[in-house]
């Protein structure tokens, strides 16, 4: 779910109203846009006008919980942009590795960093690599 914001570049559709049986929600009113990604990715931006939305409160733990990810060229440019802009950073961006129980595999010294979006969700940038 995005709430208030309408800079897509996908197809946008305003004021759609669904039966409530395919979204269980009663008397809903949502924006949308969707936009595919590669072969088999359909990426889905809701916002729901009506009914008023819950704040979101999940954590990355809780059954049902995602996130996206997305792959950045320099991450550490990018945490210093994202700071430097007010984006709050869970922490500092980390190097996967083994241990701990964490089994990097092939995305060992891949560098990772998590983030919020204005309404609490979490997000991830990652550095694969060189």
């Amino acid at each position: 779910m995005v709430r208030g914001r309408p800079r897509h570049r996908a197809e946008r559709r305003d004021d759609l109203r669904h039966e409530p049986a395919v979204v269980e929600v009663e008397n809903t009113s949502m924006r949308a846009s969707f936009a595919l990604a590669g072969d088999n990715v359909l990426l889905e931006l809701i916002q729901y006008d009506s009914p008023q939305p819950k704040p979101f409160t999940g954590r990355n733990c809780d059954v049902g919980v995602m996130h996206l990810c997305f792959e950045v060229d320099d991450l550490d440019t990018a945490h210093r942009d994202l700071v430097e802009r007010g984006v709050r950073v869970n922490a500092d961006p980390v190097v996967l590795e083994d241990g701990d129980g964490v089994e990097a595999g092939a995305l060992a010294g891949t560098k990772i960093l998590y983030l919020r979006d204005p309404d609490g969700i979490q997000l991830e940038l990652f550095q694969l690599l060189s």
